[in-house]
C-alpha cells in the first residue's frame, strides 16, 4: 500500500479479523521498508497518531522514537495529558519540544488558512528535522495520514483547487529529508479506530474525539492572535467539559469551537463591551467524508453560554453551528 490510491476492491475494515489481517500486513511492510533504520513519529496525541504508534512499536519496538511538539496550538492540557500518557501506557521513546514562541512568531498576521496550513506544516518538519539530527540512524519520518486527508488534498478536476490541504499532505517541503512511513493512509477514520481496538489500546484512546494537525490554529479563524487564541483555548475547554459532564462527549463524534476574528458590541457591567463571537460545532460522521449536525439539548446550550461568556475574557456572544458536510467541512478552516 505505498501508493496513495485506495484499491477498488479493497474491502472496508469493520471486524476485529480483518484489522488483524490489516495489521499483519503492515508489520511486514513496515519491517521491510525501514530495515534496522530509526523511526520518527509525529505524535500528536489523536486517534491517528496513536494507532501509528501502536503499529510500529508492534512493527519495530524501539527503533520508533516519538517527538510531541507542542506548537502553541493544543487545547488546554493536551501536551501535559501526552506525556502522561505516552510517555508511561505506549512506553515510547518520546521527545517532548515546546516550540510555542517559533509556531506563533511565524503564523503572526497570516489569515489565509491554507498558508497557515502550510506555515505549520514545513515548521513541523524543521522541527522533526532537528530532532532527527540529534539521534543517530533517523531516516524515516512517520505520520498518522487518514484517506480522507488525501482526498481532501487532491485538486479537483473541474476547479484546479483542492478542498482543503492537510498540513501532512500539502505542506510537506520537496526537499524533506526523511522518507515517509505512513501505514494507515488508506483507512477512514472509523477504519483506524477498529485498527486501534485490534492493537489493544484503551477504549478511551481509541475513541477519543479528533484533533487536526495544524490545532487550534485552524479555529482561531483568520490571523491568529495570542488574546484570541487563549480566549478559544478556555472555551473550548469549557465546552469539553461540560459535554463530557452530560454524556455527550461519547454520543458526538467532534465537537469544538472556533472563533473567528470579528467583534461585537456587547455590554457587561452595565458597559459597553466589545468580544468575539465562540462558534460550537458538534458534527457526527463516520468516515469524515461527510458529516451531519447533532442536537445539543437547550438548556445545555444555555448553560455553556452562560460559562464562556462570564468565564472567558473577550467573549460576548456565542453560536451554533448548524452546517452539515457537505456543504460546509468539518472544520472552519
Amino acid at each position: 500500500m505505498q501508493n496513495n490510491v485506495r484499491p477498488a476492491d479493497m474491502e472496508r475494515i469493520t471486524t476485529l479479523e480483518q484489522a488483524n489481517a490489516f495489521i499483519d500486513e503492515q508489520v511486514k511492510e513496515v519491517r521491510a521498508q525501514v530495515g534496522d533504520k530509526k523511526v520518527l513519529l509525529a505524535l500528536s496525541g489523536g486517534v491517528d497518531s496513536s494507532v501509528v504508534a501502536a503499529l510500529l512499536i508492534k512493527a519495530i519496538g524501539k527503533q520508533l522514537v516519538c517527538v510531541h511538539v507542542n506548537h502553541g496550538l493544543m487545547r488546554k492540557g493536551e501536551s501535559e495529558q501526552v506525556i502522561e500518557v505516552f510517555g508511561k501506557a505506549l512506553d515510547a521513546n518520546l521527545i517532548y519540544v515546546d516550540a510555542t514562541d517559533r509556531f506563533l512568531d511565524l503564523l503572526a498576521g497570516v489569515s489565509d488558512p491554507e498558508k497557515k496550513r502550510k506555515i505549520i506544516g514545513a515548521e513541523f518538519i524543521k522541527v522533526f528535522d532537528e530532532e532527527a539530527a540529534k539521534l543517530d540512524g533517523i531516516s524515516f519520518l512517520a505520520q498518522g495520514t487518514i484517506y480522507p486527508d488525501i482526498l481532501e488534498s487532491i485538486k479537483a478536476a473541474e476547479s484546479g483547487k483542492p478542498v482543503k490541504s492537510h498540513h501532512n499532505v500539502g505542506g510537506l517541503p520537496e526537499d524533506m529529508a526523511m522518507s515517509l512511513v505512513e501505514p494507515v493512509k488508506l483507512l477512514f477514520k472509523d477504519e483506524v479506530r477498529v485498527v486501534g481496538e485490534a492493537l489493544g489500546l484503551p477504549h478511551g484512546m481509541v475513541y477519543r474525539q479528533p484533533f487536526p494537525g495544524p490545532g487550534l490554529g485552524v479555529r482561531c479563524l483568520g490571523a491568529i492572535t495570542r488574546d484570541r487564541l487563549h480566549a478559544l483555548r478556555e472555551a473550548d475547554a469549557i465546552l469539553r467539559e461540560e459535554f463530557d459532564k452530560n454524556g455527550l462527549a461519547g454520543k458526538v463524534w467532534q465537537y469544538f469551537i472556533a472563533i473567528p476574528d470579528i467583534k461585537s458590541v456587547g455590554v457587561r457591567n452595565e458597559m459597553r463591551y466589545e468580544g468575539w463571537p465562540a462558534i460550537i460545532r458538534a458534527i457526527n460522521t463516520t468516515d469524515a467524508m461527510t458529516a451531519t449536525i447533532e442536537e445539543i439539548p437547550y438548556a445545555l446550550l444555555h448553560h455553556i453560554t452562560h460559562r464562556i461568556t462570564h468565564e472567558v475574557e473577550g467573549i460576548n456572544r456565542v453560536l451554533m453551528d448548524l452546517t452539515p458536510k457537505p456543504i460546509g467541512t468539518i472544520e472552519w478552516e
